[in-house]
């Protein structure tokens, strides 16, 4: 418990981190040397259409990051009398309580609340992922992978000006970290450029890890079941998968594929409410 806790707050500083290298290197390295066209003029030039494709991804994932964070699942432990004994016991366990008639509620160890729609803990944001940010997680997942690919093909071709190499061949890309290594060591690459190089694998990982994640998502709710769910075997009512789909994303969903926007609320909420 204290190495997931002790994750729980490395983990965010290690993606911020990643996400400021990956900003500078862009704007201050990639993009001043990589798109000079002196025959363009300022307003269409490739720079600025790189840099404003760049900087719409990130502010996405950026955005949609805080947003995971700031719609923290509700303690619904809060309205519930858990009492004492084998109530508690249930809740520590991870499955529901015996007087809880909500799918899915779950006891998160690290977040020390019971969330609704409990799908799994994201260590990246330090924060349970449920009903009510599930949607900004998938957003966060998609725009980072697509900044990360767009960073990849930046460097990639950063890469090949500096050192005068052709990705053309698609074994040029897996043998360049071990290839690069015995120049490193060597003296023949300066350490920026190893850098670089080591950030292009970073990239390629993390987009990959995002897209399979927003893949894996976006698949459980088009069945309408969460991980937490599939994990602990609990069947879930079928329903058409329009109708699961529009409960996560809500019907101004182009809404959020263009900018950072709020989850909808959730339907115990709603419910609540009434």
């Amino acid at each position: 418990m204290l190495v997931l806790r002790l994750l729980n707050v490395v983990a965010p500083a290690y993606f911020l981190c990643i996400s400021l290298v990956t900003f500078v290197l862009q704007i201050f390295v990639f993009i001043p040397s990589m798109f000079r066209d002196p025959s363009t003029t300022p307003l269409f030039s490739p720079a600025l259409l790189h840099g404003a494709l760049f900087l719409f991804l990130s502010a996405n994932a950026l955005g949609n990051y805080v947003l995971v964070i700031q719609n923290s699942p509700e303690d619904l432990g809060k309205d519930f009398n858990l009492g004492k004994g084998a109530e508690v016991a249930d809740w520590l366990d991870g499955s529901r309580s015996p007087g809880s008639a909500l799918p899915g509620t779950h006891f998160c160890r690290l977040c020390s609340r019971v969330t609704q729609r409990h799908d799994h803990h994201c260590f990246f944001t330090g924060n349970c992922i449920g009903s009510r940010n599930m949607r900004n997680f998938i957003m966060f997942c998609l725009y980072t992978s697509l900044a990360c690919l767009d960073s990849l093909v930046a460097g990639m071709a950063y890469i090949s000006a500096t050192l005068s190499m052709s990705f053309a061949d698609p074994l040029a890309f897996l043998t360049l970290l071990p290839h690069s290594i015995s120049q490193f060591f060597s003296g023949a690459l300066l350490s920026s450029e190893m850098f670089v190089i080591l950030m292009l694998y970073l990239w390629l990982g993390i987009g990959l890890a995002c897209a399979g994640f927003c893949c894996h998502q976006l698949l459980l709710i088009l069945r309408g079941q969460t991980r937490y769910q599939v994990r602990k075997g609990v069947l879930v009512r079928a329903r058409p998968w329009r109708d699961n789909l529009q409960e996560v994303f809500g019907k101004k969903w182009l809404l959020g594929l263009l900018i950072p926007v709020q989850n909808v609320e959730s339907s115990y909420r709603r419910q609540k409410e009434k």
